[in-house]
């Protein structure tokens, strides 16, 4: 079902609102961005009706794009690369966008989109790490729990840098270190 083009425009407001309180580091409360977005709190909550569903359509895209680098690794011949890959493109994607951490990490999705994206995203990193191990490239006995909870330790390191610009390198730095004492 579509929107009208009313709705769809302050659907749209609201998105863009929340995005740049998530990207400021503001806690979304809904009241607040109606306010930012100059709608009526109900317009917010007939399209939101709790934080959390619009902090996970403001992650989404991003996720979405984690899937698809997954995606992508699955068809490339060297298992460990691959597993890399998306492992990079995890640290830089939790890095760069602050709604992408608390969806990823939250035990419960609000909107079956979400709870499909990770749940396909956990997936890839199981498939991704098993082939790696498999081809010898990653040692055995580590799961996917443990890569992902290494790979959020990493993304909290890095946020400790002061300079914001400093920390992709960084987390790439931590990653090569983590992948040296993690290779067979």
């Amino acid at each position: 079902m579509s929107l009208r083009r009313d709705a769809a425009r302050n659907w749209d407001q609201i998105v863009e609102t929340g995005r740049r309180l998530v990207d400021e580091g503001t806690p979304l409360r809904l009241n607040e961005v109606a306010r930012a977005a100059a709608v009526g709190v109900a317009t917010v909550y007939r399209h939101f009706p709790t934080p959390e569903a619009l902090l996970e359509t403001i992650a989404l895209p991003g996720l979405e794009a984690l899937a698809a680098r997954g995606e992508h690794a699955l068809t490339e011949d060297d298992p460990g690369t691959a597993f890399t890959g998306l492992l990079l493109a995890g640290i830089d994607a939790l890095l760069a966008d602050p709604a992408i951490p608390p969806v990823f990490s939250a035990p419960d999705h609000v909107l079956p989109r979400t709870a499909e994206v990770v749940a396909r995203l956990a997936g890839l990193n199981t498939l991704l790490l098993d082939r790696a191990q498999r081809a010898g490239a990653i040692r055995p006995g580590l799961t996917a729990a443990d890569i992902t909870r290494l790979i959020c330790g990493i993304v909290y390191a890095a946020t400790l840098e002061p300079d914001a610009a400093a920390r992709p390198a960084l987390t790439h730095r931590y990653l090569d270190l983590l992948l040296t004492g993690l290779r067979t």
